[in-house]
């Protein structure tokens, strides 16, 4: 079987999907088409993989083609030194993971002049094996056969000592480059082994947020992502001491590695003259060749894991952000809020072009709450503004209160567009990055940066998705210890977040930016720019078919991209809809053999409905195809993106000192991770709803409750007013103290119902889901993500 077979049978088996269909997908990606456009418009070659499935075929083929690559290069350099065996060959060809694959190669691996090179080059192999053969043998009189005066580089041997040490150097390297045994002491380490965290002698007030771990043991294979993360970076930064340990290694005779070791050599004391030597040979082997490799090893699998973790969580929640629901196309005025160098008042029409700024002082020091009240009523009125987004900042709290007098007093306004008037609270998590950044220079060049971040906080109002790719995702802030896992991982999860999110709603190809455009299937910034270039110059596109007079995007990249850009008031309906160019024949026999015109056709769910999409299915457009394209004419355009509603915040509550236990509060959830949600209830710190308190029932993934951007009832568990700390309850039965049991300070949920349950299944563990980064004393549960939160 070749190697592209092999992979190929792989995959099929990973996925759990048929050879043929991962075939026909490999082709396509090979062949440069995108992922979202395989999972939108080749559903027949693929029998159906979605986006999901299609993300990690593809993940994968990578790692499978590196490693039959590794393979090929190591038959190869074991070939060249004559030692390939058929036996090794079988094992090489059965290896199924990069690290086995490596271990099989350590024996033939070149490498720099070890002490066991120098021992055999002294001629002392055959001391080794014969002690190791026979330890009936006395150690001091076979040694002294070896004896031998200097050569060279070679040094002399002229004591048995001196023969004895270069044997265990000789068996030492032997033992710890055995496959099959260090495979398997590795994977009892991983099973079995507890990772030991303790404080650096001296360390305790300048680590005092890792206070959790100064004395913490926990089984190595089930350390959550964020503990596994903390540890690490107190490790890094000087504070945490970690090791890896086997239960119960201090009171055994010999440590159960040794004895592994010497049971795979058959070696054991019967009180023979080697007997002694051999054991000593074991120990060193473990104490000095295998335990920091395989504990190194280990760290690092750990390490992988616990990024993988954070990634993917980052990853959903930037999903549940970029898909959050648009409050849509209206005039909307954004006041970023401010004390002393005032609030920053944009104004952006229904399409999101900056119309006018201002600045206003409402509050202390200049309190000029009137004043400020008659410059936003003029420029409401003005430019007929729809919605009134207010910042989350600092002041956001009392800002929204000016927001909704200006809503109460403008309430009866009336007149041609002069319609009901709503202010929203809006997150602006990452609007300072991107008033400073070069993309917003280039966009709005003649505005100062405060006034940039007014515009993108109205723009998001509008439509997130649009305005948040303007932004570095890690900016955004809704990941887990972002800046301690692999940039080049993450960044290459959440590029492939926002393609899929950005080509799941689809782009207006005429208002949109080259942010945006950039993000389409088959785009790049340099294909963005033209297209914007083209669009200046030329106008607005009437059809996708002029997609082709761009400069450098050809048939390919057409294909590609044109399915996800929509045209509204083109010259043909269809291009304002996702059916792509390709089907627009098959759409034009649809609409004949239904005696419909086309455009009748578009939106008519009787008829539509009434259609059976195997009757149109051909050789080139099967049924999948056909459904697909039925259900989009039915409803064109159809935004998957949920209807928009935002948190009401109650009126009084706006900064800790107002919080009561026993609140109930509406809040919207800004980030979901593995040990709860944070939940933004108005009062500029962000509430951690731990993950037993989001449900009457056991949760194991805490966004099988929530995502990112629900909004939510919440009930005040515990006030840290010292930390800034708030610990909320999505159980409004639950009571603050329940069970005899005071509110947790560090927040999350009461030990009620489910506490102990979830604890006992790894989900809240009391006091252990540490942030482990942060200021001061924040020591617990998530501090460096309440830190990011903090409002002000």
């Amino acid at each position: 079987m070749d190697a592209q077979a092999k992979i190929i049978d792989r995959l099929a088996e990973e996925l759990g999907v048929r050879g043929p269909q991962v075939a026909a997908t490999v082709e396509l990606l090979d062949g440069g088409a995108t992922v979202p456009f395989i999972a939108r418009y080749r559903k027949e070659v693929t029998g159906g993989l979605d986006d999901t499935q299609l993300r990690q075929l593809h993940e994968r083929l990578g790692y499978l083609r590196e490693l039959e690559e590794r393979r090929e290069a190591v038959l190869a350099s074991i070939d060249e030194q004559g030692k390939l065996t058929p036996e090794l060959t079988a094992s090489i060809h059965a290896a199924d993971t990069k690290q086995r694959l490596e271990d099989l190669y350590l024996p033939y691996r070149k490498k720099r002049r070890t002490k066991a090179q120098i021992a055999r080059e002294a001629g002392l192999e055959p001391l080794a094996d014969a002690l190791l053969a026979d330890p009936s043998l006395d150690p001091e009189v076979e040694a002294a056969k070896y004896f031998r005066a200097a050569e060279e580089d070679i040094p002399a041997i002229e004591d048995a000592k001196s023969a004895l040490d270069g044997a265990k150097q000789i068996l030492m390297e032997r033992f710890a480059e055995e496959a099959e045994l260090v495979g398997r002491l590795r994977e009892r380490l991983w099973s079995d082994g507890e990772l030991s965290s303790r404080l650096i002698a001296g360390k305790e007030q300048e680590g005092a947020k890792f206070s959790d771990y100064f004395e913490h043991d926990e089984p190595l294979a089930k350390v959550p992502s964020h503990r596994a993360l903390a540890m690490f970076r107190g490790r890094n930064e000087g504070v945490l001491a970690l090791t890896l340990r086997l239960p119960g290694e201090d009171e055994a005779l010999l440590h159960p590695a040794q004895v592994a070791i010497a049971k795979h050599f058959e070696i054991a004391d019967h009180g023979r003259p080697a007997d002694r030597w051999l054991a000593e040979v074991v120990r060193w082997t473990w104490r000095v060749k295998l335990y920091t490799h395989l504990e190194t090893e280990l760290m690092g699998r750990l390490r992988d894991r616990a990024e993988l973790d954070a990634i993917e969580v980052f990853a959903a929640n930037l999903k549940d952000l970029l898909l959050a629901a648009p409050a849509g196309q209206k005039a909307t005025l954004a006041i970023d809020p401010g004390l002393r160098t005032g609030c920053k008042v944009a104004v952006v029409d229904a399409t999101g072009r900056f119309l006018e700024h201002a600045t206003i002082f409402p509050h202390a020091p200049r309190n000029q709450w009137d004043e400020s009240l008659a410059v936003l009523a003029r420029l409401v009125n003005k430019h007929d503004v729809a919605l009134v987004a207010v910042g989350n900042g600092t002041a956001s709290r009392e800002t929204d209160k000016l927001a909704g007098e200006l809503v109460k007093a403008l309430s009866s306004r009336t007149g041609a567009g002069k319609g009901p008037l709503s202010k929203v609270m809006v997150s602006e998590a990452g609007a300072s990055v991107y008033s400073a950044s070069e993309y917003a220079a280039r966009e709005l060049p003649d505005l100062d940066v405060t006034i940039r971040g007014a515009v993108s906080i109205a723009r998001r109002l509008q439509d997130p998705l649009a305005e948040l790719v303007k932004i570095e995702p890690k900016s955004i802030g809704v990941g887990q210890y972002q800046h301690d896992v692999s940039q080049v991982q993450l960044s290459r999860s959440l590029e492939a977040v926002i393609e899929d999110c950005v080509n799941a709603v689809g782009v207006d190809l005429n208002t949109a930016s080259s942010a945006l455009l950039s993000r389409v299937a088959g785009l790049n910034a340099g294909l963005a720019e033209n297209i914007v270039a083209r669009r200046d110059a030329e106008g607005a596109f009437a059809s996708r078919k002029q997609l082709l007079d761009v400069s450098r995007l050809g048939p390919k990249t057409f294909e590609q991209c044109a399915g996800f850009l929509r045209i509204m008031g083109g010259d043909n309906p269809l291009d304002a809809s996702a059916v792509h160019p390709e089907a627009y024949p098959l759409v034009e026999r649809i609409a004949k053999q239904s005696q419909r015109e086309l455009g009748g056709l578009i939106g008519d769910s009787a008829t539509l409905k009434a259609l059976k999409p195997a009757d149109f299915a051909d050789e080139r457009f099967g049924v999948p195809t056909v459904s697909d394209i039925l259900k989009e004419l039915d409803k064109p355009g159809r935004d998957p993106r949920p209807e928009f509603k935002a948190a009401e915040f109650r009126e009084g509550v706006e900064t800790l000192k107002d919080l009561e236990p026993g609140m109930v509060l509406e809040g919207s959830v800004t980030n979901v991770t593995h040990f709860g949600a944070f939940v933004d209830i108005g009062v500029h710190q962000d509430g951690l709803v731990h993950i037993s308190a989001l449900s009457d029932k056991f949760v194991e993934d805490p966004r099988s409750v929530v995502k990112a951007g629900d909004i939510v009832k919440v009930k005040v568990m515990s006030v840290d007013l010292e930390r800034a700390r708030i610990g909320l309850s999505m159980r409004l039965d639950d009571q603050p103290g329940e069970d005899g049991e005071p509110a947790r300070r560090g927040g999350g949920g009461p030990r009620g119902r489910q506490g102990k349950a979830a604890r006992k299944g790894g989900g809240a563990q009391k006091g252990k889901e540490q942030g482990g980064q942060g200021d001061g004393q924040l020591g617990a549960l998530g501090a460096a993500l309440l830190k990011a939160k903090r409002k002000g």
